[in-house]
């Protein structure tokens, strides 16, 4: 429970007048009345009449916090006193995941689904059923889980900043149709197309089958300093990848015959210190997608993953090679992958016998 004296009147040796108080046992200082929105600011007077306004602003203080009004620590959102509304935490969790070290792609997502889902609610609490009417706008159960997700991580950070109750605990996801990744059939010839498109474009579709790497940050954000000095392997740090973990990739020769070293810090795509844009490779591989003679639907650059995943786990038939190649955080992550792949799980042996 919040303990607080009376405030005193204090005043500076340029006679600026002040409230001083104590709240669970800290001394705070109050100069004007705008951390309780309130206009009151005794030094705005003569000096003569500060005092008389400082007393009335000490009592607009006091019983501010007696009756539960919020303070926050100067400069800073930690609350001194009161207590903040959903809405309040939910907006200081989304603050606190934008300065975190997210990608952009990640932030601009939290950003839009916040925006409109806060356009939904009607006051400042958040309810089970408010998510639910939000998500219930969405239009399949795949997007449906994938902005649950997300709701679920910023209202996970806002109970631990001081949020009661989980108005999400309740709101179970729905059950999705897996998608089933399209891997090639040919990966020779269909980079082969893609090399005599765009030398970059095959670049990073090569490095995405052979090195497993993921193509939109992974790849494109390479500089020649996270190869070693002979260009046999690759070190990603965990802010550089998915899983969060450091990384160690092998490059194999059919890739390293392509890569002319240069300068640590430069990209090995733009030749300088700035990565492409984000959309660097989607952008190109729409280009590609309309004059491609070889490309079949719902095949895109993750196929060249998948393609990947699909040549280590028939030629090892190890999940835990699969894993490490991949990059999971656990076998679990692996096995849910190889699900949405077009590998069988059964052999003609293990089918019923005449």
């Amino acid at each position: 429970m919040k303990t607080i004296n009376y405030p005193t009147v204090g005043a500076t040796k340029e006679q600026k007048v002040f409230i001083s108080f104590y709240l669970n046992n800290k001394r705070y200082r109050l100069f004007n009345g705008n951390r309780i929105n309130s206009n009151l600011n005794p030094n705005s007077f003569p000096v003569i009449e500060r005092k008389t306004y400082a007393k009335i602003l000490a009592n607009e203080v006091f019983v501010y916090l007696q009756n539960g009004g919020v303070l926050t620590n100067y400069r800073g959102d930690e609350v001194l006193s009161g207590k903040l509304t959903d809405l309040e935490y939910f907006n200081k969790a989304l603050k606190q995941k934008l300065n975190g070290e997210y990608s952009i792609k990640y932030k601009q997502t939290l950003s839009y689904l916040s925006s409109e889902f806060k356009k939904t609610l009607s006051c400042s609490i958040i309810t089970e059923d408010s998510i639910r009417r939000f998500l219930n706008t969405q239009p399949s159960n795949a997007s449906y889980n994938s902005v649950r997700r997300h709701l679920g991580a910023l209202i996970s950070v806002a109970i631990n900043l001081g949020m009661e109750g989980n108005p999400i605990q309740y709101v179970k996801p729905l059950k999705a149709k897996a998608n089933l990744n399209k891997p090639f059939n040919d990966i020779e010839a269909i980079l082969k197309e893609i090399r005599n498109f765009n030398f970059n474009l095959y670049l990073c579709c090569i490095m995405t089958y052979g090195c497993l790497l993921r193509p939109h940050r992974e790849v494109r954000e390479l500089t020649w300093g996270d190869f070693t000095e002979d260009l046999s392997f690759i070190k990603l740090s965990g802010n550089r990848n998915k899983s969060g973990r450091n990384r160690i990739v092998p490059v194999p020769s059919y890739i390293k015959e392509l890569l002319q070293k240069g300068e640590s810090k430069h990209n090995i795509f733009s030749g300088s210190t700035k990565a492409p844009n984000p959309d660097y490779f989607k952008t190109i591989w729409g280009r590609f997608k309309k004059v491609s003679k070889l490309l079949e639907q719902d095949q895109t650059l993750y196929s060249f993953r998948h393609s990947g995943a699909i040549n280590i786990f028939k030629r090892t038939g190890s999940l835990s090679k699969l894993q490490k190649a991949m990059g999971h955080s656990n076998m679990m992550v692996s096995m849910t992958y190889l699900r949405g792949l077009e590998i069988s799980e059964l052999e003609e042996c293990d089918m019923p016998m005449v």
